[in-house]
């Protein structure tokens, strides 16, 4: 499986964006310690593993504590290394996808977008929520057909500030 590991970081000013290397890791400690050692004095520090078109998980670390960890799909942990080592010791499933952002009396004409119903989230969907996106938002995201993981980060980095940070990673 192919996968691109992107750790976003926030100082007290502004947000970068820098590839991570995770080949080799044996668990996800080693993970949090190789995105804590992107910016060590980082207020939040993110980092998003997008796996073989099909998969995304964030991860959170406030002040370089307290991770907490979200994922596009469970399927993830179960068809790879790590998948499992990412997702593996989440238990909770979320219920279905429920689109709590929208007033049921909009009177919006557009057509909402097709929803990929075989998708299964784990994890804290509010892991962003302070930063702008909301975790009704996010599901929402996950579910759309057709959005690939780079452009769910790309939409997610949009949403929370960081989206010229993490296009500028991209283009390198």
């Amino acid at each position: 499986m192919s996968h691109f590991a992107a750790a976003v970081t926030r100082g007290s000013k502004s947000w970068a964006a820098a590839e991570l290397d995770l080949s080799g890791v044996a668990d996800v400690e080693e993970i949090t310690e190789r995105l804590r050692d992107t910016d060590p004095d980082a207020t939040v520090s993110l980092l998003f593993v997008e796996s073989d078109d099909a998969y995304l998980v964030i991860l959170r670390l406030d002040d370089g504590e307290d991770l907490r960890i979200f994922g596009s799909d469970s399927v993830f942990a179960a068809e790879s290394r790590l998948g499992a080592i990412l997702l593996g010791d989440i238990e909770e499933q979320l219920p279905e996808i429920i689109d709590e952002e929208v007033d049921a009396a909009d009177d919006d004409d557009e057509e909402r977008p097709s929803v990929e119903p075989d998708i299964e989230p784990v994890g804290d969907p509010e892991l962003l929520a302070d930063l702008g996106l909301p975790g009704g938002r996010l599901l929402e995201l996950c579910a759309q057909e057709g959005m690939l993981p780079a452009d769910l980060t790309a939409e997610i980095c949009q949403a929370i500030g960081a989206g010229d940070e993490i296009e500028e990673l991209r283009e390198v």
